[in-house]
């Protein structure tokens, strides 16, 4: 008789997110009395763990680095935080609040869990993200599994396409700042019974917070947030977003009586619509009041797509003139001038930051962050990348030729202007202008 054979963690995480994700959508009221067991299987442990370590990051408040964590044995950590949860004796600790820079200057503030913490989130993660996969809407695509930004570009090109050309490009004052954890937890709880999971909830999002000066704030009095940073935030906050997006959706609704659609990416969404009245733009409002979330007014304006570009996820979507008849106009979804500018920006900085090193070493950096970039903003037969292209190839050759002018004492042909050239033929540079196209995108409308 032939043995079976046994299967890896990876595939019995897959089989048992299939199992909850069938259930959920099998019975949109069934609720989940027993998950909580789940969260201390083995396999579910280490594949958390696996998750956490891919995603690296910074240590938390007790210091301790994802290197330290293997230093000292993964296994330990592990065990450990599977006897806390079944003893019911974990607590998470402090988040380390850190201040980054925003491209208009002003600061954002990110949570930082402990690696520990994070562990134990990343397994929450797990075991609720298919539950909740069940219930959430096809126009959301921020933060879910086998989504992003490319699936949300090619949902509006399709409603701007279906005549939807009134726009309201929306943005939501501190979002995950503003949750409120009462009406949050109720959301939760419509699927989640198992109440030791619901108090783990609580317990993060209730975890007070060491500033950078320091000092220790929020605690059990905190009644609104999710820090950003945390893994289990994203899921927390489509969580509460969805009620948003299906009441836009709801036929029975005034959005959805006008045609007015709603593509949303995490905090970010526009609505469209062939118009957007007035009384549409006060039940928002009203929403949003309801849901003790309000409209950044100086960032959100209703437009005409056809007379004015909007930009959304760092894309530029505008009405251009085709160029093959004088009559017609297509839909023109291309990187916007703000994501040309901050890739600029960073190939700057790794110039400078690696100017002593090699031909192939700068090469393998710039490398990194042109594919990335390449990456996100190629979409077929949807986004048109030929004019950045081009823009960030002379960027290269006229930085490159700069540097290689200044750093070389002697003659050397990358000093001369071929030395991006030489950087592509002898070190593998990106060929920038052909990088990920596989055919040319098509313009139906031309």
């Amino acid at each position: 008789m032939k043995k079976r054979k046994e299967m890896s963690d990876s595939e019995r995480l897959q089989t048992l997110q299939r199992k909850l994700y069938q259930l959920a959508k099998q019975d949109v009221k069934y609720r989940f009395y027993s998950l909580y067991d789940k969260l201390t299987n083995g396999y579910v442990l280490r594949e958390a763990w696996l998750a956490v370590r891919s995603n690296g990051g910074a240590a938390g408040v007790d210091r301790k680095t994802i290197g330290q964590v293997e230093h000292d044995g993964v296994e330990v950590l592990l065990s450990q935080i599977a006897h806390e949860l079944q003893s019911g004796t974990y607590r998470p600790q402090a988040v380390k609040r850190v201040m980054i820079p925003k491209a208009n200057g002003k600061l954002r503030p990110l949570g930082i869990p402990t690696v520990k913490d994070r562990i134990v989130q990343t397994v929450c993660k797990l075991i609720l993200e298919p539950i909740f996969e069940a219930d959430f809407e096809n126009s959301s695509h921020g933060f879910r599994p086998d989504r992003n930004a490319a699936g949300a570009m090619k949902q509006i090109k399709e409603s701007l396409g279906e005549g939807r050309h009134e726009i309201l490009d929306a943005d939501l004052s501190s979002y995950f700042d503003t949750i409120p954890h009462d009406k949050l937890l109720i959301l939760v709880q419509q699927r989640i019974s198992d109440m030791r999971v619901i108090e783990l909830i609580t317990m993060w999002l209730k975890s007070p917070v060491e500033q950078e000066d320091g000092k220790i704030t929020g605690g059990k009095s905190t009644t609104k947030g999710t820090p950003q940073g945390g893994v289990i935030s994203p899921l927390l906050a489509n969580i509460y977003l969805n009620l948003l997006d299906k009441i836009v959706n709801d036929s029975n609704k005034l959005f959805s009586r006008e045609g007015i659609k709603i593509i949303r990416y995490a905090d970010d969404f526009v609505m469209m619509g062939k118009k957007i009245s007035e009384e549409a733009m006060c039940q928002l409002k009203r929403l949003l009041t309801r849901m003790e979330l309000r409209l950044n007014e100086e960032k959100t304006r209703r437009i005409d797509a056809r007379k004015e570009s909007f930009q959304f996820l760092g894309f530029q979507i505008r009405c251009d003139q085709s160029q093959y008849n004088k009559y017609g106009k297509y839909w023109n979804i291309s990187p916007s001038p703000k994501s040309l500018n901050k890739l600029r920006e960073k190939l700057r900085e790794e110039r400078t930051r690696y100017v002593m090193c090699p031909g192939d070493v700068i090469a393998r950096k710039l490398n990194s962050t042109l594919k990335g970039w390449l990456n996100y903003f190629t979409i077929q037969g949807v986004s048109y990348t030929k004019i950045a292209r081009r823009d960030i190839e002379y960027y290269l050759r006229e930085s490159m030729w700069r540097l290689y002018r200044r750093k070389s004492q002697r003659h050397s042909p990358m000093r001369c202007r071929n030395a991006y050239q030489q950087l592509r033929q002898k070190h593998g540079l990106v060929d920038v202008c052909h990088y990920g196209l596989k055919t040319a995108p098509v313009n139906a409308n031309r």
